[in-house]
C-alpha cells in the first residue's frame, strides 16, 4: 500500500485485536504511511509474526501481549508503547469479533457477560487506558470497531448485536464530550469480511451466496476496513468525528 497520507508518516498507532484479520492488515497498513505501530494481541507467536511482516518491509511496529478486558494489563501495555515509541497519536480499538450464532434462549449468562466483555468492555477500557495522554496533549484520534451486526439484526448472537450497538453510542457519546478538546472518535462496522478465518470456516459456495447479499456483489477485505481506518485517522477527516462508517458493499443502515 503506497503512502497516501503523509501526515500519518512518525505518528504512533496503537491497534488492538491486531494478530490477524482486519487488525494485522490495519497494522500493516498503518506501517506503510511510514507510521510506528504497536499490534496488541494475545498470542504472542501471531503478534511476532505481524511485526516481522512489517519490519521485514523496513516498517517501525512492536507487539505487545495484553489482555483488553483487563485495565492492569493494558496499563502495563500503554507505558510499554509510550516507552518505545512515544505518546500515542491514534487508537484504534479492534479487538472483538464474539459473534458465532446462538439462539437468544439458549444464551447463557456467562456467554452474555464474555461477550459483552469482549466487544464492548474492552474498548472502553481500552480507551480509557490512552485517553488521558490524548486529553493532556490536546489531540489524537480514537477508532472503535462495530460490526453491521450492531447496526441491523443479524444471524450472530444476541449479545454480540447489542455489544456492537453499544459501540455505536460510545463512539457518538465520546466524539461530543471530548471533540472540544481536540480528541476525534470514529467507528467503522463493517459487514462480511473475507478474513483468513473466514475464507477457512466458511466454504466456498457459501462464500458467493454471502457476496451475492451485498448490492457490490463481493464480500469485503481486510484492506477495504484498513484503508477506511487510514482515512479516518488520517488529517483528510480533520472535521469528523461521532462517524459510523458502514464498509459494508452497499447494504447501509440508515
Amino acid at each position: 500500500m503506497s503512502s497516501t497520507y503523509p501526515d500519518l508518516t512518525g505518528k504512533t498507532v496503537v491497534i488492538t485485536g491486531g494478530s490477524r484479520g482486519i487488525g494485522a492488515q490495519t497494522a500493516r497498513a498503518f506501517a506503510a504511511q511510514g507510521a510506528k505501530v504497536c499490534v496488541v494481541g494475545r498470542d504472542q507467536g501471531a503478534l511476532a509474526t505481524v511485526v516481522a511482516d512489517i519490519t521485514d518491509k523496513d516498517g517501525a511496529a512492536i507487539g505487545a501481549v495484553a489482555d483488553v478486558t483487563d485495565s492492569a494489563s493494558l496499563d502495563r501495555m500503554r507505558r510499554q508503547v509510550e516507552s518505545q515509541l512515544g505518546p500515542v497519536d491514534v487508537l484504534a480499538a479492534f479487538a472483538g469479533g464474539q459473534g458465532f450464532p446462538v439462539p437468544s434462549q439458549d444464551l447463557t449468562e456467562e456467554r452474555w457477560r464474555q461477550v459483552i466483555d469482549s466487544d464492548l468492555t474492552s474498548a472502553f477500557l481500552t480507551i480509557q487506558a490512552f485517553l488521558p495522554g490524548m486529553l493532556e496533549r490536546g489531540r489524537g484520534s480514537v477508532i472503535t470497531m462495530s460490526s453491521s451486526a450492531g447496526r441491523q439484526p443479524s444471524q450472530a448472537n444476541l449479545a454480540y448485536g447489542v455489544a456492537n450497538a453499544g459501540l455505536v453510542m460510545l463512539t457518538r457519546h465520546l466524539a461530543t464530550e471530548i471533540g472540544p478538546r481536540g480528541i476525534r472518535v470514529n467507528c467503522i462496522a463493517p459487514s462480511s469480511i473475507r478474513t483468513e478465518n473466514v475464507q477457512a470456516r466458511m466454504p466456498a459456495d457459501v462464500q458467493e451466496k454471502v457476496a451475492a447479499t451485498h448490492p457490490l456483489g463481493r464480500m469485503g477485505t481486510t484492506d477495504d476496513v484498513a484503508r477506511t481506518a487510514l482515512f479516518l485517522a488520517s488529517d483528510a477527516a480533520s472535521w469528523l468525528t461521532g462517524l459510523t462508517i458502514d464498509v459494508a458493499g452497499g447494504r447501509i443502515t440508515q
